[in-house]
């Protein structure tokens, strides 16, 4: 018998200084079994970043062919391709082809750090990527943060985020490994 996903449900409320973008979402995601906590809460720090109310979760894990997120137009365009982990140079090549923008975050230290040293020249020439790393510690600390129901306070402010569920506040960092040049 088949492991069935984990309904997780998180309200997050954004306010996007940099962005000028201030909501409320409610959100039910689906947590695969062979996710980890520290994905799925990176997923959701991905979600908060680049917030839109047309921004949706894809199939991710159980479906080659779809992000972890994505933005489409009203005409099925997508607009926004957004990826998590280590990908092989081809699929994000596929996604870069599909998508005005596409961003990918890693999120594993040390060997996200090998993953880009391995693949920062090939990638270079995607001109519409962007490669955004969490620092280990962030991660672990988000994770630290994650129950069945959530409710998380996000703000963002030049690029830097502080995370609050709680009595918890988390600032992170993010580094950009690669800013896109085109398809913003």
């Amino acid at each position: 018998m088949a492991l069935k996903s984990t309904v997780v449900k998180a309200e997050l409320q954004i306010s996007d200084m940099d962005r000028h973008y201030y909501a409320t979402h409610n959100l039910t995601v689906a947590q695969h079994p062979s996710e980890t906590d520290a994905r799925l809460m990176v997923r959701l720090l991905a979600f908060a970043m680049y917030a839109d109310e047309r921004l949706e979760f894809g199939r991710g894990l159980s479906q080659d062919d779809e992000p972890d997120l994505w933005r489409k137009e009203m005409t099925g365009e997508i607009v926004q391709w957004i990826d998590l982990g280590q990908p092989d140079e081809a699929r994000v090549r596929k996604a870069c082809g599909r998508s005005r923008q596409v961003v990918l975050f890693t999120y594993a230290g040390r060997s996200s750090d090998i993953w880009w040293e391995k693949n920062a020249a090939s990638l270079a020439r995607s001109r519409n990527l962007t490669v955004i790393d969490i620092p280990v510690g962030a991660v672990e600390q988000l994770t630290a943060m994650m129950v069945r129901g959530m409710r998380l306070n996000v703000m963002i402010q030049d690029g830097e985020l502080q995370v609050l569920g709680g009595d918890v506040t988390i600032d992170i960092k993010p580094v950009v490994r690669q800013a896109a040049t085109t398809g913003q």
